[in-house]
């Protein structure tokens, strides 16, 4: 090329151009005076201009004004300008880059088409131009911005719902999460992605959600379940859980959508929704919603948990405003009742109605039963205050007066709550008139069947308890790490391995703190629960006793309340937790180890 201008100039061009023809490329040369030299046929595919425009000795600028008429120049848009580009300025431009040593740039010489220029300036003063269609690769690099703008909207959309959503992949790793799933999780994308839900809750659930996951990749249906989930802070949330399939059996994802209808479970704030609204919006079964995930972690949130405010010591002005509530509030007596009616619409409302207001209640439908339960009770040496009749049994009045046994009241069905109560209060008053003594006022609790009672022993006082702590845990594990933390606190304890084993502990050891699994094989927590308490009748203390739960549902709280539990903790236990329960209920414990 140094050599062009020389003798051989004719036959080095000639070999140029062949040589740029069997490639295809467009290039053109231009001397030191700015005049064509060499002009390949290809470059009419970029630039339509006339032949004469490409002959031999033509001036560079003449070929640039042909280009600039077409419209296809170079770095414009002609049909998306918005001011007509001055001809003598841009054919000035375009000729001032020739003159640069190295100069290459992608440009649009039309709407849907793009080519790179390369220009390089030679020591002897020679241009060469050449110029390469690269319009389908630039169309990829739009369409791949644009997917990715597109991506990142969809994005922002998803992280501005407030409902949980997630994609997983055919083997139900997470792929995709958005900024309301990683809030009900407490963890950040990173956290989540390429890990399954077995890394994230308990065995027992993540067997469940992955045999639903299954289903719907392998059949395509699509999966729907009210679930009640406990969030990384400890709130619950109430969600219907959608599950669907987004493409084929072979390629499909999994894509998880949780509507909440936290605001319609419990209600709306006031002023939010009409009242004709939220009539519309009532959850006609609170039962639909199953257990979920427990997304709380106690280790990582002990300052949320139940145990952290129940800790804390009453102030004076609280423990004043308590007993100023407690001097105006009407006094309540409570006792043991038992309700006698065939109908189990009826035996549910007196229940309930009784149970709220602190009385311990049993029911049981016909004259057979009662007998049975008169003579198991005073087997254990315990006591039956009141007798509710329904109408249909009305002999069975007699039949109590008969046996001597506790006063019994007819009831009629369609006694409001309030006749209701005063009935029993009545009889209650009349009742301690008679005695001279006082009915005990116990937490409440429902017994279910006279069961609940067949376990209770007569006890007797003991000065002092033999173990500072009672756990009544079945699973092997849970028992070992209790063990390890309770050694290191120096607590003595005993640990039973189910409810009954609980309650038979408790009768011989009387601890002073009891850890109660409320689910448990041949006796429940809760039933041992109303077990001990109902024995307690006969003693002038109370045994602290705290429920242990895989789950912060409000349904095992309402549970534990109502059996007669003082507190929960939440599985998995550390030490941090059963200490702030031992600083809780066991401040003298110290004191009372060294006294024995």
């Amino acid at each position: 090329m140094n050599d062009l201008a020389s003798s051989g100039a004719a036959v080095q061009l000639s070999l140029l151009e062949a040589v740029s023809d069997a490639l295809g490329l467009a290039v053109f040369v231009c001397d030191r005076n700015d005049e064509l030299i060499f002009a390949s046929k290809p470059i009419q595919q970029f630039y339509p201009v006339e032949d004469r425009f490409l002959a031999r000795g033509t001036r560079l600028r003449d070929f640039l004004g042909a280009v600039f008429d077409l419209g296809v120049r170079s770095g414009t848009a002609t049909e998306r300008s918005r001011r007509r580009v001055n001809r003598d300025e841009w054919i000035s431009a375009r000729v001032s880059l020739h003159w640069r040593e190295r100069y290459e740039v992608v440009e649009r010489i039309a709407r849907q088409r793009w080519i790179n220029v390369r220009k390089r300036r030679l020591a002897n003063g020679l241009c060469v131009v050449s110029l390469t269609e690269v319009s389908e690769q630039k169309k990829k690099e739009e369409q791949m911005q644009l997917d990715v703008e597109r991506m990142e909207m969809t994005e922002g959309i998803l992280d501005g719902l407030p409902n949980p959503i997630c994609v997983k992949d055919r083997s139900l790793n997470y792929i995709g999460v958005n900024k309301a799933f990683c809030d009900l999780h407490g963890m950040t994308p990173d956290q989540i992605l390429g890990r399954s839900v077995w890394d994230l809750i308990e065995p027992e659930l993540a067997e469940k959600f992955e045999t639903s996951d299954r289903m719907v990749l392998e059949t395509g249906r699509e999966h729907s379940l009210p679930e009640q989930i406990v969030r990384a802070n400890g709130d619950d949330c109430w969600v219907v859980t959608h599950k669907f399939r987004v493409g084929d059996a072979h390629r499909g994802l999994l894509v998880t959508c949780m509507n909440d209808v936290t605001d319609i479970v419990v209600g709306y704030d006031e002023g939010v929704v009409s009242p004709e609204m939220a009539k519309n919006l009532a959850v006609a079964r609170y039962d639909a919603f199953e257990p979920a995930q427990n997304c709380h972690d106690p280790y990582q949130a002990l300052d949320l948990h139940v145990l952290a405010q129940t800790a804390q010591a009453p102030t004076p002005q609280d423990m004043a405003a308590q007993q100023r509530t407690t001097e105006a509030a009407e006094p309540i007596v409570a006792g043991r009742i038992l309700v006698m009616t065939p109908d189990a619409t009826v035996e549910a409302r007196l229940l309930s109605v009784l149970s709220k207001r602190g009385h311990e209640v049993c029911a049981l439908s016909s004259a057979p039963e009662m007998t049975a339960f008169l003579d198991a009770i005073r087997e254990a040496n315990l006591s039956l205050d009141l007798v509710l009749i329904d109408p249909a049994l009305g002999d069975l009045k007699a039949t109590l007066e008969t046996a001597a046994g506790p006063p019994g009241i007819v009831f009629d069905p369609s006694w409001a709550q309030e006749a209701l109560a005063d009935h029993v209060l009545a009889s209650f008053t009349i009742r301690e008139t008679a005695l001279g003594s006082p009915i005990p006022d116990e937490p409440a609790a429902i017994l279910q069947t006279p069961a609940d009672w067949d376990i209770v022993l007569p006890v007797t006082e003991r000065p002092t308890s033999d173990i500072d702590v009672l756990v009544a845990e079945d699973n092997d594990i849970n028992q070992f790490v209790f063990s390890q933390i309770l050694e290191g606190l120096g607590l003595s304890y005993r640990i039973a391995a189910n409810g009954e084993e609980a309650v038979r502990f408790w009768q011989q050891f009387r601890p002073q703190l009891i850890f109660m699994d409320v689910s448990m094989p041949v006796m429940n927590g809760f039933d041992a629960t109303r077990a001990i308490r109902a024995a307690e009748v006969h003693l002038s203390s109370r045994t602290p006793i705290v429920a242990v739960t895989t789950q912060a549902l409000d349904i095992d709280l309402e549970h534990a309340r109502a059996a007669g539990m003082d507190d929960h903790i939440v599985k998995p236990i550390s030490p941090d937790m059963i200490e702030r329960v031992r600083n809780r209920y066991l401040q003298d414990s110290s004191d009372h180890r060294q006294q024995r």
